[in-house]
């Protein structure tokens, strides 16, 4: 046989079996990324080369057993999410008309309140150079909970395609497993008053406006609050947002937040002895206000260093005997650096203008530790604060009850399950053993192979401790009888561990955005359309015509 004949062919047959085993691979022109996720739902938000109106994503513990699907019809979708367990690992991807994505990870906020949360910040990040990357990759090494985004995501002017070639792109990998919630820079107010940042973020709407341009969440027992420095500036008009109502806005959610731990993050910063300087609005306006709630971190961006100011009060440093906020620029995420023009000022206990990077900060119950954490993975800056927090009410415990109504068979083997559980509002969610997940009070599941498994049922409400009870399931062969002892009678059982659930409090669970579907679970794989990969039967026929081929060359030699 000719070697180039050979060859072809043997490229003709690999082509084949790849492209028929791997399945067809959704190639995004914005890959998943995650927004507004709490203790129990997340947005999974995606763009489409074309418009589709079968696009879904695939969710759940461990496997990918439960489907949201998207309402819109076009190329933006934008997908939530509901009823998912606080403080949990979940795997999901997106299926869009036939095409699935590869599975990703994210990991749901715990129950408000919980005393252990790791967050990382940085701004002026958005120009889609190698630095950004790298910061970005970084941050992704050190798996923090949530990325707060300090303003400039997306240079020059903050345009739709700035937004597509300069955050979501570089980004992707970091966002498509670390939920983001930003705040605008003036760059990004260049174009339209922010309107492009609004059309492609899903934040938090929980002021009396409606607008995602200022917001808070929990996180754990962290309080945030994120305000629009832009707005309080002077660069937005009375239509968009005020400072007065701003101001009334972080006045109200901080006097009602039970969190012992308040940080605030916006663009422009209070205190800065870099190239832009000192915000004399933001510090003279909103300055009184933290003090008086007992803000513990202020987070900004626009120069582009990092610095740290001592604890401060009012206009100068705190005395030894009072208690002042430490303002943080944490400028360095990817634009270019600026040098300082004058000295260290007395207020300022350390500041860079040579290393990009990122500010990591874990707060475990009464201590906050951060530190600037450089893209060659070296520590500019560390530091701490702490606190006393009161001891941990004590959570009531639930029950729950749980049942099958086939306890054995043989494969396939369909069996229903059903939870019983107090507080009726109890959300159950259930493992099966076999590497699948479900959730509601009663599903139904068909074990395909042989083996003894033991299905988990856990139950979550707000207010009280999570309870988890199990039961056995045996599955023969075909063929094969039941071990002795074993029926059809349902099974039962009863147990508890430790927890909690609680929706996020003043974010709501549907967002008002173009797009967006309630979350829809306990489905099987299937449906709207769109297929996870090609048929198995593809497989054999691509072997057959491989033979033939082959046939055909000997006969002609």
């Amino acid at each position: 046989m000719d070697r180039t004949k050979s060859l072809s062919l043997a490229a003709l047959a690999a082509l084949l079996v790849v492209g028929f085993s791997s399945g067809n691979a959704l190639a995004l022109p914005r890959d998943p990324y995650l927004q507004r996720v709490g203790p129990d739902t997340a947005t999974v938000a995606f763009r489409l080369a074309s418009n589709c109106s079968a696009a879904q994503v695939r969710y759940g513990v461990g496997g990918t057993s439960s489907v949201a699907r998207s309402t819109a019809t076009a190329r933006i979708h934008a997908v939530v999410l509901t009823g998912l367990i606080p403080g949990t690992t979940y795997t999901y991807s997106v299926d869009g008309c036939g095409e699935t994505t590869p599975a990703k990870t994210f990991v749901t906020a715990p129950v408000p309140g919980t005393r252990r949360v790791h967050f990382a910040a940085v701004g002026d990040f958005g120009t889609g150079g190698s630095d950004q990357k790298r910061v970005a990759q970084s941050m992704l090494t050190h798996r923090p909970e949530l990325f707060v985004a300090l303003g400039d995501n997306a240079y020059a002017s903050g345009t739709e395609t700035e937004f597509q070639t300069n955050l979501f792109t570089p980004m992707a990998a970091l966002l498509a497993q670390v939920p983001m919630f930003a705040t605008p820079g003036n760059h990004e107010y260049v174009t339209n008053e922010a309107q492009p940042y609004l059309d492609n973020l899903y934040l938090p709407t929980n002021n009396a406006e409606g607008s995602e341009r200022y917001y808070s969440f929990d996180w754990g027992h962290v309080h945030f609050v994120s305000i629009d420095s832009n707005c309080a500036v002077g660069l937005a008009s009375a239509s968009k947002c005020t400072l007065a109502a701003q101001k009334a806005f972080v006045e109200k959610d901080l006097a009602a937040t039970t969190q012992p731990w308040k940080v605030v993050f916006f663009h422009h910063p209070s205190w800065s002895s870099g190239e832009h300087g000192s915000q004399l609005t933001m510090r003279r306006q909103f300055g009184p206000l933290f003090e008086k709630y007992g803000v513990d971190l202020v987070l900004t961006g626009h120069d582009h260093d990092y610095e740290r100011s001592k604890p401060m009060l009012g206009d100068a440093e705190a005395g030894k005997s009072e208690r002042g906020i430490p303002y943080l620029v944490v400028g360095g995420g990817g634009a270019t650096l600026r040098a300082f023009a004058t000295s260290r000022p007395s207020w300022s206990v350390l500041r860079d203008d040579a290393a990009h990077g990122f500010l990591d900060v874990e707060v475990v119950e009464g201590t906050l530790t951060a530190k600037l954490v450089k893209t060659d993975g070296g520590v500019l800056d560390s530091f701490s604060l702490t606190k006393q927090l009161p001891a941990p009410p004590e959570k009531p415990q639930g029950t729950l009850n749980v049942s099958v109504d086939s306890a054995s068979g043989t494969a396939p083997h369909k069996a229903t399950f059903v939870a019983t559980a107090s507080p009726a509002d109890a959300t159950i969610a259930w493992d099966f053993g076999d590497g699948t997940t479900a959730q509601g009070a009663q599903v139904d599941h068909v074990y395909a192979q042989a083996g003894d498994y033991t299905v988990t049922a856990t139950a979550t409400s707000q207010g009280a401790a999570p309870v988890t009870s199990t039961i056995p399931v045996t599955v023969t062969a075909s063929g094969t009888p039941p071990p002795p002892g074993t029926g059809t009678d349902p099974g039962t059982g009863t147990g508890n561990v430790p927890g909690t659930t609680d929706p996020r409090p003043g974010v709501p669970s549907t967002p008002t955005n173009p797009g967006l579907s309630p979350g829809e679970g306990d489905e099987e794989q299937g449906g709207g359309g769109c297929a996870a990969g090609p048929s198995a039967a593809l497989i054999p026929a691509a072997a057959v015509l491989i033979t033939g081929l082959v046939r055909r060359r000997r006969r002609n030699r």
